[in-house]
């Protein structure tokens, strides 16, 4: 199920990939901490190369949920006109070969939008379902579990919105991004009115000071706290026993240690623009 034709295009953006850890030694072994690493990025269309990079992203959201993945990977590369994947562009490099390697590259990010409405009988869809349900039973207050229960039985047209990157990639580019899905959902709407969601449901991988269940909460994604404040439907759950080593990995001993959570939000569709605006005023 290969994309279309790999072309660069929007969102293009020279940006910094923030503090990357170095493991730099001195004469005397001393680690130096964190290096600045210029870094320029662009969206491009997902593509059958991009399969593992794709499943790696979303593995940091799922981690041991059972949930197929790679089936999950296919349906974003497939889609036509859906979606972008966030990869370092060609033109750091002159070099033809190089190019040729960054052609090849890491997926750093992705933001997309899966139809769960018009493939609630495709296995993965069925599985997120079901892992939607199993954690709405465990985590949720009564009321919430309500009001899960009616936006998913009530015949609604619901998307499941994924927004993930490498956690060293600054908030900013997630407002192209999102700029750009917003632009091709529109877009697809004129075609195919199954894309008029009435609810988004976005899965965001949090974090809180450990043994502190009440404590501050922390977005990996930091951009997704606008989404939590739309919120019609939220709840959280721990994904500690699942070895999140994005959140809960080796810390220094000065460090507070973090215990990792899974925060669901499910907003209604007519909010996406709006959301996406204000994201786009607080990372500039």
């Amino acid at each position: 199920m290969a994309g279309p034709t790999k072309k660069p295009r929007k969102p293009e953006e020279p940006t910094e990939s923030g503090d990357e850890s170095m493991s730099e030694e001195s004469d005397e072994g001393t680690y130096h901490g964190q290096q600045e690493v210029q870094a320029t990025f662009e969206g491009r269309n997902p593509e059958r190369q991009d399969f593992h990079g794709i499943k790696q992203l979303l593995l940091q959201l799922f981690l041991k949920a059972h949930v197929d993945l790679g089936q999950l990977s296919d349906m974003l590369i497939a889609q036509n006109g859906i979606g972008s994947v966030l990869k370092q562009s060609c033109n750091d490099s002159d070099d033809e070969d190089d190019m040729e390697l960054t052609e090849d590259s890491d997926v750093f990010g992705i933001t997309s939008v899966i139809n769960l409405t018009s493939h609630r009988e495709t296995p993965c869809v069925q599985q997120f379902y079901a892992l939607l349900d199993e954690m709405t039973a465990q985590h949720a207050s009564e009321e919430v579990k309500g009001a899960v229960k009616k936006i998913l039985d009530g015949g609604t047209k619901l998307g499941f919105l994924i927004n993930e990157r490498f956690v060293n990639i600054p908030a900013k580019i997630s407002a192209l991004m999102l700029n750009t899905l917003y632009e091709e959902l529109e877009r697809m709407k004129k075609k195919d009115k199954s894309y008029e969601f009435d609810y988004f449901i976005l899965i965001s991988k949090t974090s809180r000071p450990k043994g502190e269940n009440e404590g501050e909460e922390l977005f990996s994604n930091d951009e997704e706290e606008v989404f939590k404040k739309s919120a019609d439907v939220t709840f959280d759950f721990s994904v500690e026993n699942q070895c999140d080593s994005g959140l809960a990995g080796k810390w220094l001993s000065e460090d507070q240690q973090l215990t990792p959570f899974r925060r669901v939000i499910i907003f209604k569709g007519s909010q996406l623009k709006s959301i996406v605006d204000e994201i786009t005023t607080l990372v500039q």
